[in-house]
């Protein structure tokens, strides 16, 4: 039974990322959603003061949660009060829920930075759609059934275990090092109608997924030592530097 109920909760936990990831897609392009970035919904008290505030204390709480429970002491705490199969599904669901309540409770600051209509309108559609399709794109590439705690729950429902974590660079990966964050950076700057509210949203993100990344690099290294730090020294960190070839050494299997 245990094992049917964590099966259970991990369905569920991955079509709440779904349905999070994909208003937060109509939250920033303002289509079809009861509040975008641009509405308001609950008023903070302070001006636009306490709206920059609460703005970037809902961004912080979002990156710390994701970058705390992704630690491998915290992790080996969680292991003690749920099942292992269930870990990376409650690391989803909190996630989920931190950005969902960021979008919730977000000020509007509604200074118009740039609007653009036309031609110019359809480019930052499409710019949006490259940026999601990358970060899509890479978790596949990776394992997105893994990343989502899917893989988890599907082998502890069969009674079997998780293999070890290979090291592994395919396509995208030979590029940049994080191409996934790079797709984030790109879609969330990616509007036809930019607002102060709208750039702080994109800059706080652009600003935790440094952070993130700095711990995340720290860790694979402990995990794949030189293997990775090779990685490191012929795969540029996060923007493509399109005149340098990566030491195709450091590619150790593809998908």
């Amino acid at each position: 039974m245990q094992r049917i109920l964590i099966f259970v909760y991990g369905i569920a936990a991955y079509i709440l990322f779904l349905a999070v990831f994909g208003y937060m897609a109509a939250f920033l392009l303002q289509l079809f959603v009861p509040k975008n970035i641009n509405d308001l919904g609950i008023s903070a008290p302070g001006g636009v003061l306490g709206a920059i505030v609460l703005n970037i204390a809902l961004i912080a709480l979002f990156g710390f949660l994701h970058s705390l429970l992704a630690r491998d002491w915290v992790k080996s705490k969680l292991y003690g009060v749920l099942p292992r199969a269930a870990e990376r599904s409650t690391y989803v669901v909190q996630s989920s829920l931190c950005l969902a309540l960021a979008m919730w409770l977000w000020q509007p600051l509604d200074t118009i930075i740039w609007s653009v209509s036309g031609p110019m309108q359809m480019m930052a559609f499409a710019s949006f759609a490259l940026g999601t399709m990358l970060v899509l794109w890479s978790t596949f590439l990776i394992d997105h059934f893994e990343l989502f705690g899917l893989r988890q729950i599907w082998t502890h429902l069969r009674g079997k275990d998780m293999p070890q974590p290979e090291f592994k660079t395919p396509v995208l990966y030979r590029l940049v090092r994080h191409p996934m964050q790079l797709g984030i950076i790109v879609l969330v700057f990616s509007t036809p109608h930019m607002t102060v509210g709208h750039l702080l949203f994109a800059s706080s993100m652009t600003a935790y997924v440094f952070v993130g990344l700095y711990f995340e690099e720290r860790a694979l290294l402990r995990v794949f030592g030189a293997r990775y730090e090779v990685y490191q020294r012929d795969v540029p960190f996060l923007f493509p530097l399109p005149f340098r070839k990566a030491n195709r050494r450091s590619n150790t299997a593809d998908l």
